[in-house]
């Protein structure tokens, strides 16, 4: 994947003094009174900001914030006080700038200036022309930091990077393009991805474009009680889609021409009902009743998919494999999780849950790459082009 990188602008001296637009992801959550609760994604903007400051830039940076309807401001809408976080961790005043789209405002070489909530902005979301064409000019360098957006086309994520005289990638974008092209463009085999979740519905499309990839695709939750369907086992009163066991059966099969698999569990964990004090029960896949829950993959089938991914070149994680949020259904997710962290292979992983689970467990320093992405993560796993990856790409090349 071809991009500018900030960092390489900054190194050849070409940012002192110019003006950096960097549209970073300040989505915190808050709590009724405004507080912030959780200030991750604040401190994970700050190095391409300081890198612009050390570089001699003028900042400008903005971000969405929940969901406002544009061109109507609401106080709860405001990125003052993510601006007032942001000041006090980097030990400097930050000003808040609202109606600035047609540039009537000042910022200075050695001032980090906070853009007021950019979806505020009329024709952000569907990313209009003329929106477009005014936000290219308020900055000489447009910085993209903002994975979590890059599978959206607006005008800070997208048009911007059309009509700015420079496009690139800030470095949390940069690694995230970095990790992606490593582990599903150019990847080192065996490449296994763990595909989990409730449906297969939601990730029919991901499962289609892995089974033209990867050399082993394991299945998880209720998933995974789909593809044991679609393997002729029964699954009692599991959550599953039968609608789905036709299209189940052609991942297999994809797999399958390949000299690839899709690991079918030996043995399952199951209870009677949905509850956190159930009564676990290990079973041959084969002897599942018909009033039993599967909630996990059993310990035999945990063990063989550890070996797997122990010997794997290249893992890409996304979801649980059971209910880990249950002691009594947690011990697959926990094996997987800990073989991950155990294999010499490049792991990928992302999706809050999946997030949660390494947390859970301590493995966060074992990972290759946490993508903190959520929908963005999931569209790259459909084999799709993101519009950041595209027009970065394409700025790239422009002379």
């Amino acid at each position: 994947m071809k991009f500018l990188r900030f960092s390489d602008v900054c190194a050849s001296g070409f940012a002192r003094g110019k003006r950096i637009f960097i549209r970073a992801d300040l989505n915190v959550p808050q709590d009724d009174a405004g507080n912030i609760t959780e200030d991750t994604r604040i401190r994970a903007s700050m190095p391409a900001i300081q890198m612009a400051l050390d570089a001699g830039a003028a900042v400008m940076v903005t971000s969405h914030l929940g969901r406002p309807t544009e061109g109507e401001f609401k106080p709860a809408d405001s990125l003052t006080p993510v601006a007032a976080r942001m000041g006090q961790l980097m030990g400097r005043n930050i000003r808040v700038v609202a109606n600035w789209v047609d540039g009537d405002f000042s910022v200075a070489p050695g001032e980090v200036v906070m853009l007021e909530n950019c979806r505020l902005n009329v024709g952000e979301k569907k990313n209009k022309p003329e929106l477009a064409a005014k936000l290219g000019k308020l900055c000489d360098i447009f910085v993209h930091d903002a994975f979590g957006t890059a599978h959206r086309a607006e005008g800070t994520t997208y048009g911007i990077a059309e009509t700015a005289p420079i496009a690139c990638a800030g470095p949390l974008l940069a690694a995230e393009m970095d990790a992606i092209g490593k582990a599903l463009a150019n990847p080192k085999r065996p490449l296994i991805a763990i595909v989990a979740g409730s449906k297969v519905s939601t990730k029919l499309t991901i499962l289609q474009a892995l089974a033209k990839n990867v050399d082993g695709l394991i299945v998880g939750g209720g998933i995974a009680n789909t593809f044991m369907l679609a393997a002729g086992l029964k699954i009692g009163k599991s959550l599953a889609e039968p609608d789905l066991i036709g299209e189940a059966k052609a991942v297999i099969d994809a797999m399958k021409a390949r000299g690839a698999a899709v690991p079918i569990p030996t043995d399952v964990v199951c209870a009677k009902s949905f509850s956190p004090d159930a009564v676990a029960t290990v079973k041959a896949a084969t002897d599942v009743a018909e009033d039993d829950l599967i909630l996990d993959i059993g310990p035999q089938t945990a063990q063989l998919l550890a070996e797997q991914l122990k010997k794997a070149g290249t893992i890409v994680w996304n979801g649980p494999v059971g209910v880990f949020e249950f002691a009594a259904f947690e011990n697959g997710t926990k094996v997987i999780a800990h073989a991950i962290a155990e294999s010499s292979a490049f792991s990928i992983a992302g999706g809050g849950d999946t997030l949660a689970a390494i947390a859970k467990y301590g493995i966060e320093k074992d990972v290759g790459y946490i993508s903190t992405g959520g929908g963005a993560f999931l569209e790259v796993l459909e084999g799709k082009t993101l519009p950041a990856f595209e027009v970065l790409a394409r700025r790239a090349e422009t002379p």
